[in-house]
């Protein structure tokens, strides 16, 4: 018997799960402002309960109709019950919400003393809203579904894309002021798909749009006094419904038709839709925290409790709750969102956020083999989604390279050692070459295991929680002051460097080196095996002020300054070619490991440490170099890395990069290409635009082919041809 409220030709049935609830009343409502529900339906245990699923048909109800539940039960906190009659609750399977905020209205309440029964004004409560399936025209679209090796990720926030874009902006498509509506809209976020199709990417992924409630922040801004939301939406409250602020059209249920249209619109474009989602946890927060779910109908099911006193909840997230996630009523619940995520909706793929507490047990231990991830891996609906884990919680629960999910394991991971250690290495830190070059070969170390392959690591060097890459190279600290934390949340461990100034400056001298340092981090991200995911705005240069967790910034701090763009043409330039060069070259996008006895010293040379350079075997597929175009001694390699890729086995060009992250210039000397064939440059980040990199055919053959001046903190491509 499927769950939520299902439309039929003649009416709607509602099925809502719980175990111990004695009364299970359902609330209907004529319109989303109604403080009072219009009518009340007491659901008969004998008639409308089958097994632990109450259900009820209503004749002549139609898509579109309001609802609620009150639900009775024991109230007994230290058994884990925490049943109130007096709460109106929420569907789990609702599939879209009426606009308005619980926080406020439990606020409001609150202070009227009114939070409870008969005589709670509910004209700001949102209500759920029965959706027909079925009332949209995909016009035979299908979801993507491209594989990992082709595919390039973009992490961006669907409100923030477009948010900042005014009535008054100076922009294409503002006639009449069209975007004071259309700004940060699903139809907003459509309006720019041309940008993303041209900087080259395959994959939107975004922040979460699963129904959540921003007002759940109570913080103020401390600088200006304002309200502080929850942005980012880590928080969720309906796990089949798209965010109904998001939406042009601010009808009930209108949501669903508009985030449909998008994933249509994207999907026409070529890019996928990947959605990060939060089944971690939910907004209901801790003990002290609102009951309008998941509490008032089954606490102890859909909540991981402490078993030795279940009045408290496990906080695993560091959000106040976990969700139960391996209990098989919740594991439904979980399985079912993703299946009507991919049936109904049509997306390519989830990011699960702190996604080791998906493999924790109902007592909270880690499993080996969880039965909700292993479900996800295999199961035939999702067999062509993505799934990508954040292989962590925050309670100190860390996966990465070992995510459990049984034989067959087909999960990618968001790799933070590639993140780390790139930065490193970008920074010039000591001693960090062999650790970056084990993230640029695919990270071996962390996923040559269990038939897995480098497409299992996510790479990143910067996300939406942490600096933006303009931030990571202009900030030695965080600036979180305006997040009403007294600067205390977000990470102090960012390994960034400011290169001589904090915050934003003009002089010439850093601001070259900056722009250089992220072009270098731009050239890493691309060239790497693995899959990578660029952070929206970064390829122009976007800035959060040094705030390194602004998910309760939903302003310009946040939003994206589309004027960038224009002002640092150049780098969304570098960006783009950088994209399209690794979508055109098969060796940057292996499907495989490079071979053990390839990566070894051998390093495609003859002999061993030392070996000179002129005796290249071109049936390796990966040659490490030292700046003498010799095998390195990798005890004494620093600030320098260069290897070679061949492209016999993918049937494509050879490749040489090198980086010198040192303080100094350095002459070094290049492998010899295959007989025949000579060295051209396409890309040296120590160069203006635009000669700091070449469009595919422009390639420009080096006049010195045996030595290169390679600059200090500068990388190079080179290209056999």
């Amino acid at each position: 018997m499927g769950l939520g409220a299902a439309v039929l030709p003649d009416g709607v049935n509602f099925s809502i799960y719980s175990k111990d609830a004695t009364k299970v009343v359902l609330c209907l409502f004529e319109n989303e402002n109604d403080k009072k529900s219009l009518q009340e339906i007491e659901l008969n245990p004998v008639e409308n309960k089958t097994g632990n699923i109450w259900h009820i048909f209503v004749e002549g109800l139609k898509p579109g109709a309001l609802y609620l539940y009150r639900v009775d039960g024991p109230y007994n906190p230290p058994k884990g019950q925490r049943f109130s009659f007096g709460k109106y609750l929420f569907d789990p399977y609702a599939k879209a919400f009426t606009n308005g905020s619980v926080f406020k209205s439990y606020r409001k309440n609150h202070k009227s003393g009114t939070t409870e029964g008969a005589r709670q004004d509910l004209s700001d409560f949102p209500k759920c809203v029965v959706i027909d399936d079925f009332d949209f025209d995909w016009e035979g679209d299908k979801p993507l579904n491209y594989p990992l090796e082709k595919t390039v990720i973009y992490e961006t926030h669907l409100k923030g894309f477009t948010a900042g874009i005014t009535k008054d902006a100076n922009c294409a498509g503002n006639e009449n002021g069209r975007w004071g509506q259309l700004a940060g809209t699903y139809k907003g976020f459509a309006e720019k798909i041309k940008y993303l199709q041209e900087l080259g990417i395959t994959s939107v992924e975004l922040l979460p749009v699963f129904e959540f409630d921003e007002h759940e922040n109570a913080n103020t801004n401390p600088k200006t006094g304002e309200a502080l939301v929850n942005y980012w939406g880590y928080s969720t409250i309906g796990f089949f419904a798209p965010k109904t602020s998001y939406a042009y059209d601010k009808a009930p249920g209108a949501a669903v038709k508009e985030f449909k249209q998008l994933v249509k619109e994207l999907h026409k474009a070529g890019i996928e839709v990947i959605l990060d989602v939060v089944y971690n946890h939910t907004a209901e927060g801790n003990e002290h925290g609102l009951a309008f779910e998941f509490r008032g109908l089954q606490n102890d099911v859909y909540y991981s409790l402490p078993q030795n006193d279940k009045q408290y909840y496990n906080n695993f997230s560091g959000c106040g709750n976990s969700v139960n996630c391996n209990h098989p009523v919740t594991e439904q619940l979980i399985l079912d969102s993703l299946r009507y995520w991919v049936k109904d909706m049509h997306v390519d793929g989830f990011r699960f956020d702190l996604a080791s507490i998906l493999t924790r047990s109902p007592t909270g231990m880690p499993w080996e083999m969880p039965p909700l991830t292993y479900a996800i891996s295999q199961d035939p609906i999702l067999a062509n989604t993505k799934i990508i884990a954040e292989p962590w919680d925050c309670a100190g629960l860390y996966q990465l390279g070992g995510f459990p999910a049984g034989d067959g394991n087909r999960w990618s991971e968001w790799n933070g050692r590639f993140r780390d250690d790139i930065r490193r290495f970008i920074r010039g830190d000591e001693n960090t070459s062999t650790a970056a070059a084990t993230r640029i070969a695919g990270s071996s170390d962390l996923f040559n295991h269990s038939g897995r392959s480098p497409l299992a690591s996510i790479n990143f060097i910067t996300a939406h929680d942490g600096f933006t890459l303009n931030d990571l190279v202009s900030y030695n600290y965080k600036h979180n002051e305006e997040n009403g934390e007294a600067n205390r949340d977000g990470s102090d461990d960012n390994l960034s460097y400011n290169h001589g100034y904090e915050g934003a400056c003009t002089n010439p001298k850093i601001e070259s080196v900056r722009i250089r340092k992220i072009k270098n981090f731009l050239l890493m991200l691309f060239i790497s095996q693995g899959v990578p995911m660029l952070l929206a705005g970064d390829e122009m240069r976007r800035t959060q002020n040094g705030n390194n967790n602004a998910y309760c910034q939903d302003n310009e701090l946040s939003w994206m300054d589309w004027s960038l763009a224009e002002k640092n043409a150049d780098l969304v330039r570098f960006t783009r070619t950088l994209i399209a060069l690794r979508k055109k070259h098969p060796v940057f996008t292996r499907t495989d490991f490079f071979k053990d006895h390839y990566e070894k010293a051998s390093a495609g040379f003859a002999g061993a440490a030392g070996g000179s350079a002129n005796n290249v075997s071109f049936e390796a597929e990966i040659i490490w170099c030292d700046m003498n175009a010799r095998t390195p001694d990798w005890t004494k390699m620093d600030r320098f890395l260069a290897f070679m890729l061949t492209g016999a086995q993918t049937n494509d060009k050879d490749f040489y990069i090198a980086a010198n992250m040192d303080r100094f210039d350095l002459t070094i000397t290049l492998p010899n290409p295959q007989a025949g064939k000579k060295w051209f440059l396409v890309a040296d980040t120590s160069f203006a635009s635009p000669e700091d990199i070449m469009a595919d055919g422009e390639e420009e053959e080096l006049t010195e082919q045996r030595r290169y001046v390679l600059v200090s903190g500068s990388c190079i491509i080179l290209m056999s041809k």
